[in-house]
């Protein structure tokens, strides 16, 4: 393994229930993305589309690539009605 970094990562509502926990810190390699992030997360579980990814309190896309300390949430998609 490389180089490391610590992250916060928080689910929220049904990704919540999907993960099984409501938060936690991980270390993952330096410069992964996430998307990256997300995909180690739901490797051996079926993962809704469409998820929404906010990193410090600002939504950003999956591309973007993560930086030691961030705050990571993952939440499902918003429904109105």
């Amino acid at each position: 393994m490389g180089k490391v970094m610590k992250i916060y990562i928080k689910y929220f509502a049904s990704i919540r229930d999907l993960i099984g926990k409501d938060s936690e810190n991980l270390d993952v390699d330096i410069n992964s993305s996430a998307r990256e992030l997300w995909q180690l997360l739901t490797h051996e579980i079926e993962s809704p589309e469409n998820v929404l990814v906010a990193v410090n309190h600002k939504y950003v896309d999956f591309e973007y690539v993560l930086k030691d300390g961030d705050e990571i949430a993952f939440f499902p998609p918003v429904t109105g009605g």
